[in-house]
């Protein structure tokens, strides 16, 4: 990086703020884009169920449930079911991402192994222990009414 002159340092300074109003700018048009393109999608597309949760919990819920045999389209052929959940997943559901933004999903097939393996085990431990959490204080609410 170059160093500035005490006689440069103006001309520098307005050079990085042109800038940064300039990144400001695209990021803002991104912005609009990004909501834009959703709304066009759920206009021209099928529509898809937002979620909450993010792409890696997301898989984790559906493969609990396909685990645990609570839900299934084939509950003789595992690879074929797994297949036919994941297929699913990623056709009705769309995840906060990173953004902020829901996200179309382009394939669940990672985070489906990873809800799998032993690896990821405390990670399923967080999440279970939240959705188990979320469920006491639904029924808490059901007992009060």
């Amino acid at each position: 990086m170059k160093k500035f002159t005490f006689e440069e340092l103006p001309e520098a300074v307005t050079e990085l703020y042109g800038k940064m109003e300039a990144i400001e700018r695209l990021l803002e048009d991104n912005r609009t884009n990004l909501k834009k393109r959703k709304i066009s999608s759920n206009h021209l597309g099928k529509e898809k169920c937002s979620t909450h949760l993010n792409k890696s919990d997301l898989a984790q819920l559906f493969y609990i449930l396909m685990d645990e045999k609570i839900i299934f389209f084939d509950d003789r052929d595992e690879k074929h079911n797994r297949s036919e959940i994941q297929f699913f997943v990623e056709e009705n559901f769309t995840y906060i991402g990173d953004s902020g933004f829901q996200t179309t999903i382009d394939t669940i097939s990672k985070q489906f192994s990873e809800s799998k393996g032993f690896t990821y085990k405390d990670k399923q431990i967080r999440f279970l222990e939240n959705i188990i959490s979320i469920l006491e204080k639904r029924r808490e609410k059901l007992i009060c009414w």
